[in-house]
């Protein structure tokens, strides 16, 4: 009997670790740029399940980004940017891991100028709006 207990009790503990990170709100982000300089970024997420929807907010305006997923602690979503004029779209490739009040993001570049090439990924930290 103590047997099916301490088995129950693990089996337990397993779905709650597998269960995806609270994410749903606001998030702040200083960004680093490519030439020294930083921008703030604002992140509104809500979570269903493994369906992560939400938008992208900075001092060009606020989009929706697509591809939303959330799996445990991990997430990861895409933003396509396409300047006025349609010219050099790229889309934008964000992976991040939730540790508590902080997301450890990083972005990646496709397309645009010269297809992607020469913008590295970019890693920092969103921390959540209380």
């Amino acid at each position: 009997m103590m047997r099916a207990w301490l088995l129950a009790g693990l089996m337990a503990l397993g779905c709650v670790a597998a269960a995806a990170a609270d994410i749903n709100g606001k998030w702040v982000a200083q960004v680093p740029g490519f030439q020294g300089d930083t921008m703030e970024i604002t992140f509104n997420f809500k979570a269903d399940g493994e369906k992560l929807t939400g938008t992208i907010g900075s001092p060009m305006g606020e989009r929706e980004f697509t591809e939303g997923k959330i799996s445990g602690e991990n997430i990861s979503f895409v933003l396509i940017f396409e300047p006025p004029g349609g010219e050099n779209k790229f889309k934008i490739t964000y992976k991040g891991k939730v540790a508590g009040d902080q997301i450890h993001i990083t972005q990646t570049f496709e397309g645009g100028p010269g297809g992607g090439e020469g913008f590295p990924p970019v890693e920092y930290t969103a921390k959540r709006v209380k």
